[in-house]
């Protein structure tokens, strides 16, 4: 990050220090732990969260973790960050990760330290010893923001390691008069499959650096990854392998009579060993990554590991999470805050750094560019993060932050051979996963707080490029018919109403910026939303090219051709957020909302009907809080002035979706998607409508907790008589004065105060019932 992102480190310092003190005196002895000590990195590592416990730093470009299984992609799905904690053994540890992705690449430059005689291969995890992967227990784990440690037990080498943002430290403590050997694995790769190495190189410098690269083609076609590798340790001796067979065409042989001889190979199958002897000390690894060239891997670990100060670096990484997650004041029960803190580490991951120290980075063409005035950023799980998790980084992150997205997504889109905004975009590839635009929402609702620091008129031309770029997602249909048919298109329900929902974003920055025409155009767009809602029957459903809808219309039903992207009309039928007012007259009036949303709620479901559908996890009847297009739901009732029918959903969505445990997240975390929701519920509002600049009004989970604003301001929420007894909002209080409606602006959480909540044990049915007092909605109530 640039200075301009960052407060001082002794400024954080202090304000940690302080915060520390302020709770020792007066806080409840359940709230004295640090933000950073509260933070498990093993929640969400069980079936379904797919997040990692490994070292990285706040939006660091290196995510240094262990993987325990790494093999073919039709059976990886269960190990998409790597890590599994039910897993007994670890492979290697690898520099790149996805936190909580639905689907999966990286894992580059596994690593993997060896005790004594060298295999080549992983092996088998079921058979001790028949590869160089080691068995190891939980009781020998460690993991906390930045740093992780293991014990190998096959090997008896203590593993630890920690990171820079561009660059990974290892530090391995061999057993005493055991030769010690590092092997780095090439063609090891999450969701790996024969041939996705597309070409590879190691090679052996002068000064004893090891630099190297490989490109593949996964997720990100043709994305390509150069390393810079040190050791602590003079080499004793070296082995390069290809192991790639059969090679129909091999050239001439290079120099060199063995793999111990050669400085350097390339191919498609590398492996290295590297030889240290019996080392009398630990000895560190230090790997920097570019995306751009060798050399710029070695500038990145020139300048962010001049030394082997592993302790020096891990003191860093833990400075900088101490400061990010300083962002958020919580005082709750001890389960609830460790859940909560650990929701802000995932969500501070991601979108990551992913240029070189000197401003260069590769982008969505393949080529290298130039940075400038900005950090380029990628990593964008957009269909999952325009819902919250982008909208609290504008809450708790300096508003470079938010620049930055908003100028890597731009430049990304300028420099696309598509012309288009990232869709699912990684270290500058585009990897082209899931539906709709959504960029736009993040660019529209940063703009419209008024967040600068970025071209507004380009931006605003990129987002309308990218929402007429035809070719896409059969958006020529959608412009021609005003939705997408289903006819050839399987997913054709969900991209309707995801499009009008982008649309209406870019026509409210549109409007905000004096172009009028853009805005008429796609604020008629937003209503698109209707043409693909059947009142005869109250649910989204997909329609023909020759306008009827399809028959033989079963909302319960999800999965290919069934015109839902990843769930099912029951899921998808609110996705208005734009305008829940017209839902709700299209139903016929507010207790048809309510009961459509209870019937959801409370439908008796056999899951055995979506096993095989992808990431339909955490069922409430047909609410489905594992994945995204449910995550608004239960605020929907505020939308029909019964917010204390909200109240009651949630407490039943948190009681049964997260807990403090490697199995506690029931869904991916979406690069961060999900731990935001559980953040903004906690906090008692929430951005149903990204771009509206409102959160909807829930009921909070914790005591207390402040917000540390962008512009120095404080925003407190506070309660009173939270329990378990006490479930419901009896008032809502901002800045000592009753607040009699169902949502907070953003301008008024920016100017800072106070948010207090009076609890108590039955529902306040008077509170925010009136047509004036619903949040924003396009047709009014």
């Amino acid at each position: 990050m640039t200075s301009r992102n960052r407060r001082t480190g002794l400024r954080a310092a202090l304000a940690l220090g302080s915060a520390v003190a302020a709770l020792a005196a007066t806080g409840p002895a359940w709230s004295q732990t640090s933000a950073y000590s509260a933070v498990d990195p093993f929640i969400g590592t069980g079936p379904d969260g797919h997040t990692y416990p490994g070292a990285t730093v706040p939006f660091g470009m290196v995510q240094l973790s262990p993987d325990t299984w790494i093999g073919d992609f039709h059976h990886s799905y269960a190990h998409a960050a790597g890590y599994r904690y039910d897993d007994k053994t670890i492979q290697g540890f690898s520099h790149t990760h996805f936190s909580g992705a639905g689907h999966s690449d990286l894992g580059d430059m596994l690593v993997m330290p060896i005790a004594g005689d060298v295999k080549l291969e992983p092996g088998d995890e079921a058979q001790p010893g028949s590869g160089y992967r080691s068995r190891f227990s939980h009781d020998t784990e460690k993991a906390e923001p930045g740093y992780y440690a293991v014990t190998l037990s096959d090997y008896g080498v203590r593993a630890e390691l920690t990171a820079t943002p561009r660059a990974g430290l290892h530090r391995y403590t061999f057993p005493a008069g055991k030769a010690a050997h590092l092997l780095l694995d090439l063609r090891q790769s999450i969701y790996n499959y024969p041939g996705k190495t597309l070409w590879s190189r190691i090679r052996i410098r002068a000064d004893g650096t090891i630099t190297g690269f490989r490109e593949t083609r996964g997720w990100a076609p043709g994305r390509q990854l150069y390393f810079a590798m040190r050791f602590s340790a003079p080499l004793a001796g070296h082995e390069l392998y290809d192991r790639e067979t059969p090679i129909d065409y091999k050239g001439f042989k290079t120099p060199g009579d063995s793999p111990a001889d050669t400085q350097a190979v390339e191919g498609r199958g590398l492996v290295g060993v590297f030889d240290f002897g019996a080392l009398s000390g630990p000895l560190t690894v230090k790997v920097a990554i570019s995306s751009v060239s060798e050399a710029g891997a070695v500038a990145n670990l020139d300048a962010e590991a001049p030394g082997f100060d592993f302790d020096k670096a891990r003191s860093e990484a833990r400075a900088a999470w101490e400061h990010a997650l300083a962002a958020v004041d919580i005082q709750a029960p001890a389960p609830m805050r460790k859940t909560l803190y650990t929701s802000l580490y995932h969500a501070l991951m991601a979108p990551s750094l992913s240029m070189d120290v000197d401003g260069r980075y590769r982008g969505p063409d393949n080529e290298v560019h130039q940075a400038k005035g900005f950090d380029f950023v990628s990593t964008f799980s957009l269909w999952d993060t325009y819902r919250a998790e982008q909208p609290l980084m504008t809450l708790i992150e300096p508003e470079g932050r938010t620049a930055d997205v908003v100028n890597s997504l731009v430049m990304s889109q300028q420099e696309s051979p598509f012309g288009m905004l990232p869709i699912w975009q990684f270290q500058g590839i585009e990897g082209w996963c899931m539906i709709g635009y959504h960029a736009v929402p993040e660019i529209a609702d940063a703009y419209l707080k008024g967040i600068r620091g970025f071209d507004a008129d380009k931006a605003l031309d990129a987002m309308v490029a990218t929402a007429t770029y035809a070719p896409y997602g059969h958006l020529g249909d959608y412009m021609k018919l005003g939705y997408v048919p289903v006819d050839n298109d399987g997913e054709a329900a969900s991209k309707t109403v995801e499009y009008a929902f982008d649309d209406w974003t870019i026509a409210r920055m549109a409007k905000a910026m004096g172009r009028e025409e853009v805005a008429r155009t796609f604020e008629a767009r937003a209503q698109n939303w209707r043409k693909v809602f059947d009142p005869k029957v109250g649910f989204v459903r997909p329609r023909l090219a020759d306008g009827s809808f399809r028959a033989a219309f079963d909302p319960a039903q999800a999965g290919a051709e069934s015109g839902f992207t990843e769930g099912n009309s029951w899921q998808y039928s609110w996705y208005e957020p734009q305008d829940i007012g017209g839902l709700i007259h299209e139903l016929g009036g507010d207790g048809k909302l309510v009961g459509k949303l209870d019937a959801m709620f409370e439908a008796k479901v056999d899951l055995k009907q979506y096993a095989n559908v992808e990431d339909m996890a955490g069922m409430i009847g047909q609410y489905v809080h594992g994945n995204e297009p449910s995550h608004h739901l239960a605020y929907l009732y505020a939308y029909a002035g019964q917010p204390w029918r909200t109240q009651e959903r949630l407490k039943q969505i948190v009681d049964s979706q997260y807990r403090p445990t490697p199995d506690g997240l029931v869904g991916n975390d979406d690069l961060g998607q999900m731990s935001a929701w559980m953040i903004f519920t906690a906090l008692g509002f929430y951005p149903v409508a990204p771009a509206s600049n409102e959160y909807v009004i829930g009921r909070p989970f914790v005591e207390r907790a402040s917000l540390a604003l962008p512009n120095g301001k404080r925003f407190t929420v506070t309660t009173e008589g939270l329990s378990d007894a006490h479930p419901y909002v009896g008032r809502v209080i901002l800045n000592g004065r009753p607040l009699t409606r169902s949502f907070i602006r953003h301008d008024e959480i920016m100017a800072g105060g106070e948010l207090r909540f009076v609890m108590q044990a039955t529902p306040n049915k008077t509170w925010a019932t009136g047509a004036g007092e619903r949040p924003f909605s396009m047709t009014a109530y």
